[in-house]
């Protein structure tokens, strides 16, 4: 660990003795009071202190771990010093009592140095330039000076060494001039607080990149909670009477302080520090304007109605609530325009093509340039996630692959509708927010998808099943042409042949009657065998009687359920090609041990299940025999759904439409 590291661990290690050392003193002294004031700073410095040893610890060349242990341990240190005052002061003979009541008089200085000098070098642990070097000498030589000013002050010692007397006298004449130096220095220490304070504006200004600009960010957030302090102490004197819940706002800047510096030097991109600014100036406004407005109709009421009159607090309440309904919208609008450009940007880009596309000058696809413009990211993209994908695609159609970047869903419903993906700008809370304005926007986007595709699909269908349709005929010609054309041609030229040598005795007759029989029985064969594959027979009798002569042909076990439901013609045809082509595929190239068929119907709707314990691996492959029956299926207003795993056999399942 670095040497700045270890000084961390060092004063976070003598802070713990101190505070003991504070106990003991407690426990000592008896003096509630103090043992309060005591009990008080160990709560406000410690978080600090363990803070600054994480950073210290995880950041041991940086000085920040170290003033922040110091922010703390200075807290403590004061307050133990306020427990032991009592014990000294009942002991003025001791040496050093004396010196410590004098000493005692200015050491609150102290107390500013450490976040001061935490303000001049974060977040870096360097000065922002040579300038600054007189503002950490100043101070660091300011309040030692001060401290000895006043311990050289003549005036009796505040409480509890008021009956002490001084360790040294200062001669008449050097009076007036150190008092007139300790003064002065007052307003110099000031003055170099608001420089520390500037320092951080300074640093922001001249910041070039994003992680710098946000670590900034946060610590000016932890310090804004020093204001929250003012207005809890304006509240407190408004309904309490008195300053008590400024304790609370001391308490959460206390806390604030060294979270904010803690997350902004390990962790500066926890959250939208932008949203988290803008929220708090926001409601900080509100919160003033609530106080405002409720002391101003409190006193104008109460002239009339009393100063302690509910009919003067009623008054006040409505008048308050009537004022700041149409001012909180107003001022967050204000306030993102100047602390969160970003958001405002990205949601006014969101409405502003909403209103143009109401008004047909635009169309939704331009969404994405819409956003990269305004979060100035043009890696930005936006995608669609269609009904049953587990894939993006852009407004085009094609596959969308985000990568490692960050994706915002895009939800309506409770379902996935599209996402915004992080190009190289903008937090992961305002692609959230800025994805859930554009919702309506990505529902249409992907409606106007779907319909493309269905109706390119719808297409491509109708022209594979024309293709199908002219494949059929010429397989029908071509089967008719050499098949039972030819016999039936030989038939004819048979019997003519007959006739010409019937009186003659040339021919032997009833041979060639034989053969033109069974010539004859061959062609109806054919043509039967050609007309089933038109239309099964079997089909006459029911689906489940085609489909049990279906699966005593097939060459491996079948187990067949099928509903007892009479179905409609064109349905029962395309439940028997399913189950057909889908056995046939198994058979073909699973090789499978045993087949299932189950046929079942549910209302207006019919589903085929043929499944198998094959391989799997199956696909929808154009030309394929189940690309046919896809289209052949779709065109009956159905879906086929085809899931086939590797190693977990295939499954073909349709879903027809049966309105009987």
């Amino acid at each position: 660990m670095a040497i700045r590291g270890l000084f961390a661990v060092a004063a976070a290690v003598l802070t713990g003795v101190l505070a003991a050392a504070g106990v003991v003193l407690a426990v000592l002294g008896g003096d509630g009071g103090a043992t309060t004031a005591f009990a008080v700073g160990v709560a406000f410095g410690l978080p600090s202190v363990v803070l600054g040893v994480v950073v210290a610890v995880r950041r041991p060349d940086s000085v920040v771990g170290l003033l922040l242990v110091l922010v703390g341990a200075t807290a403590v240190w004061l307050t133990v010093g306020e427990l032991g005052g009592p014990l000294l002061a009942r002991r003025p003979g001791l040496p050093f009592a004396r010196w410590y009541a004098a000493l005692s008089q200015g050491d609150w200085m102290f107390l500013y140095v450490p976040a001061a000098l935490l303000m001049l070098v974060f977040p870096d642990g360097r000065l922002p330039g040579r300038r600054r070097r007189w503002a950490a000498a100043g101070l660091l030589a300011v309040p030692p000076l001060f401290m000895l000013l006043a311990a050289l002050d003549p005036a009796p010692f505040r409480p509890p060494f008021e009956a002490m007397p001084h360790p040294v006298r200062v001669p008449e004449p050097w009076l007036p001039v150190l008092s007139a130096v300790a003064f002065a220095l007052l307003p110099v220490f000031l003055g170099l607080l608001i420089a520390s304070a500037a320092a951080v504006v300074v640093r922001y200004r001249r910041a070039a990149d994003d992680v710098r600009r946000a670590q900034l960010k946060w610590f000016a957030l932890g310090a804004s909670f020093l204001p929250l302090t003012l207005l809890l102490c304006w509240t407190g004197y408004l309904f309490l009477g008195g300053p008590e819940l400024a304790v609370v706002g001391l308490a959460a800047t206390a806390l604030a302080i060294p979270v904010a510096t803690t997350i902004a030097v390990l962790r500066h991109d926890l959250y939208d520090i932008d949203r988290a600014i803008s929220t708090a100036v926001t409601y900080g406004l509100v919160t003033t304007a609530l106080l405002g407005f409720y002391t101003a109709a409190s006193f104008v009421a109460g002239l009339g109605a009393g100063r302690s009159s509910p009919v003067a607090a009623a008054a006040a309440t409505a008048v308050c609530a009537a004022a700041l309904s149409p001012l909180r919208t107003r001022l967050q609008r204000w306030t993102d325009g100047r602390f969160y450009p970003a958001r405002q940007a990205a949601l006014t880009a969101v409405q502003v093509l909403r209103g143009r596309m109401h008004a047909g000058q635009a169309r939704p696809e331009q969404l994405e340039q819409a956003l990269r413009e305004a979060l100035r990211d043009p890696l930005l993209r936006v995608g669609y996630r269609l009904p049953g994908t587990s894939g993006l695609v852009d407004a085009a159609g094609a596959a969308l692959d985000p990568g490692q970047a960050y994706v915002a869903p895009v939800r309506l419903g409770g379902h996935d509708i599209g996402a915004i993906v992080r190009g190289a700008a903008g937090s992961r809370e305002l692609l959230r927010e800025v994805a859930s304005a554009c919702v309506l926007l990505v529902e249409v986007v992907r409606l106007r998808i779907e319909v493309s595709r269905a109706l390119a699909e719808a297409e491509a269908g109708r022209g594979r099943l024309l293709h199908a349709g002219y494949e059929e005929r010429r397989r029908l010609e071509r089967d008719l042409h050499d098949g039972a054309q030819q016999r039936l041609v030989s038939l004819g030229m048979a019997i003519r042949l007959a006739q010409r040598h019937l009186d003659d005795g040339t021919v032997d007759v009833d041979d060639l009657l034989d053969r033109s029989v069974a010539e004859l029985a061959s062609a109806v064969a054919e043509l039967r065998q050609i007309a089933h594959g038109l239309r099964p027979s079997s089909l006459d009798d029911g689906l489940g009687h085609a489909l049990a002569m279906l699966a005593g042909q097939a060459p491996v076990p079948v187990e067949l359920e099928v509903c007892a439901d009479e179905l409609p013609d064109d349905v029962a045809l395309t439940a028997y090609y399913v189950a057909s082509e889908a056995m046939t595929n198994a058979v073909k190239h699973a090789g499978p041990a045993v087949i299932g068929v189950r046929v079942s119907r549910a209302g207006d709707r019919v589903t085929v299940r043929v499944d198998d314990d094959g391989p799997g691996g199956a696909a929808l492959r154009p030309g394929a025999g189940l690309a046919g029956l896809a289209d052949r299926v779709e065109a009956a207003g159905g879906t086929l759904r085809l899931s086939s795993p590797a190693g977990g056999g295939t499954l073909v399942e349709a879903v027809l439409p049966c309105a009987w």
